[in-house]
């Protein structure tokens, strides 16, 4: 059963008083933009959920930190709290690019029951008097699955490491995806959503973060996965994601995991803008060794791990098979991986 608290303030606000004051300009910080959730009202909410109880507005909005990361929609700090756990991760999501108080709180509210070792959970959600928000996450020094595999580090070619991790992604899913009465959608799929413990755990973070945002934003949402090669191709709105389209975002990573490279750049190579295409380009030319990342080759090939190899590949394309109705879903795939892994 879920336990969260919310606790509304009416007062004043102190004068020059600033989300993070250690960072850069004013105009960085909250800022008024859109419509506010709260008209000329001074109220603020803070919701709090398992592991945030000991929460406070002040904890948050005084928080010194830094920027670690922007987005169309959302700034991304990493925080010093004085109560609960010593360093978070804040995102603050714009007024002009969020949903309003209301269907935020629900969302919030949704997505903050969610707990799994495998998901970054909602430690609290903050709504201002402007309609600024501000959700609250722990915080994972071992940076992204994305930053992972671009610094090239050899664990990254890891037979081993590859399986946990896909393994531990893909539990992460189908605990979105089938433990509740009705599918949370992840939405926004990518090696950069997704969080490392120090013993290479990952955990998926921003789950349903488009429950969150306007129409307009989460369309952006939408658009900048397309360019980033994670977009199934039968969407076309964001609000109409499901659990097959998250699966092709799935399979794209596993993708990436093999091939050690990003799923899109800005290569005039055409073949190199879409990763699963590029992939059957490979195996139509009769070239699979040139998929996978240099390393993972020659290990494979020392340890005789070869078909599993292969067989990871026919998994991952499965995933991005241009059909949703013939990409299999999260347990078909979780019970492969640990099949192909042992």
């Amino acid at each position: 059963r879920l336990c969260y608290s919310v606790r509304c303030y009416r007062r004043r606000r102190r004068r020059g008083r600033a989300v993070l004051p250690s960072h850069g300009a004013r105009a960085d910080r909250f800022q008024a933009g859109g419509s506010s959730a709260y008209g000329s009202g001074v109220g603020e909410e803070l919701l709090t959920f398992p592991g945030g109880e000991g929460l406070t507005v002040a904890a948050i909005l005084e928080a010194p930190g830094e920027v670690v990361a922007k987005s169309a929609h959302s700034t991304l700090y990493r925080a010093g709290l004085s109560a609960g756990e010593a360093v978070a991760l804040l995102r603050f999501l714009r007024p002009v690019c969020s949903a309003g108080a209301e269907e935020a709180a629900a969302a919030a509210r949704l997505l903050g029951a969610v707990q799994h070792p495998n998901l970054v959970p909602i430690r609290a959600l903050y709504v201002g008097p402007r309609g600024e928000k501000l959700l609250v996450h722990p915080f994972y020094a071992a940076g992204s699955l994305r930053r992972f595999l671009q610094e090239g580090i050899n664990d990254s070619q890891r037979w081993e490491i590859i399986c946990k991790l896909s393994i531990g992604i893909v539990k992460g899913l189908d605990h979105l995806h089938t433990r509740s009465q009705k599918p949370i959608i992840h939405g926004n799929l990518k090696t950069s959503n997704i969080m490392l413990d120090a013993d290479f755990q990952p955990r998926v973070s921003d789950f349903g973060l488009y429950l969150l945002l306007n129409p307009a934003a989460a369309q952006d949402m939408l658009e900048t996965a397309a360019v980033q090669g994670y977009k199934a191709p039968e969407l076309i709105k964001m609000r109409e994601v499901t659990r097959e389209s998250d699966v092709y975002s799935l399979g794209v990573i596993l993708l990436e995991m093999l091939a050690q490279k990003e799923a899109a750049n800005d290569s005039p190579n055409a073949r190199d803008i879409h990763l699963p295409a590029s992939f059957k380009d490979l195996v139509l030319e009769r070239k699979i060794a040139d998929a996978f990342g240099s390393g993972l080759i020659q290990q494979s090939k020392n340890s005789g791990n070869e078909a599993k190899l292969n067989a990871f590949f026919e998994l991952a394309t499965a995933c991005c098979n241009p059909s949703p109705s013939l990409r299999p879903d999260s347990k078909r795939i979780l019970k492969r991986l640990e099949e192909i892994s042992r």
